[in-house]
C-alpha cells in the first residue's frame, strides 16, 4: 500500500527537524577545527585569517539568502503557502548555520588587525541573530527578522570590502545545513 499523500508531506519535515535537533547538538562544540590552520609567521596567520573568514562568511551569506530571504521575498512563509513548513524548516537549519559561520568568522577576523577592527560595529547585529533559527521553525519570524538578516549580511560584507577581504555567497547545502 503507498504512502498517503499526507505523511509523503510530513516525513521530510520531520526527518529536517530531527536533523536540526542532532545539527543543533553537534554545532554545539568547536567548530574551528575543520577550518583551522596553523600559521607559521605572522604573515601566513594574516592570510589564513582573512581566507577563513571570506570562507565562513561566505557560507552564512549564502544560506541566510538562499534559505531566508529569498523564499521569504517569494512568499514561501505564508501560511497556505506551497511548502511552507518545508520552507520554514530549511529557514531554520539556514538561521542556525548562518549565526554559527558568521560567529566562525568573527573568530577568525581576530587573526587580522584590520578585519577585526572592521568587525567590531558588526559584532553585536550578529549576536542579535542568536534565535533566528527558532523563530523560523516555529513560523514567528516576520519582516523585521528577515531585514535584521539582510542589514548583518550587508554590514559583514561592508566590513570584509573594507578590510580587503571580499566576501561572495557561497551556498551550502541542505546536507551541509543539517550536518
Amino acid at each position: 500500500m503507498p504512502p498517503s499523500p499526507r505523511t509523503r508531506r510530513i516525513a521530510p519535515a520531520l526527518f529536517l527537524t530531527c536533523t536540526l535537533l542532532v545539527a543543533g547538538t553537534a554545532c554545539g562544540g568547536d567548530t574551528q577545527n575543520a577550518l583551522t590552520a596553523s600559521p607559521s609567521t605572522s604573515a601566513e596567520a594574516q592570510k589564513f585569517a582573512k581566507t577563513r573568514f571570506v570562507t565562513n562568511a561566505g557560507l552564512a551569506t549564502g544560506a541566510a539568502y538562499q534559505w531566508i530571504v529569498k523564499p521569504y521575498r517569494a512568499g514561501k512563509f505564508k501560511k497556505g503557502a506551497d511548502g511552507q513548513k518545508f520552507a520554514l524548516v530549511k529557514a531554520g537549519l539556514a538561521g542556525t548555520f548562518a549565526y554559527n559561520r558568521l560567529k566562525a568568522a568573527v573568530n577568525n577576523a581576530k587573526g587580522d588587525e584590520l578585519l577585526s577592527k572592521a568587525l567590531v560595529p558588526v559584532e553585536a547585529g550578529i549576536e542579535s541573530l542568536k534565535g533566528l533559527g527558532t523563530k523560523f521553525r516555529k513560523g514567528e519570524a516576520g519582516d523585521a527578522d528577515v531585514g535584521a538578516i539582510e542589514n548583518v549580511i550587508n554590514e559583514v560584507k561592508g566590513a570584509g570590502r573594507s578590510a580587503g577581504a571580499e566576501v561572495t555567497d557561497k551556498v551550502p547545502s541542505v546536507s551541509q545545513l543539517a550536518g
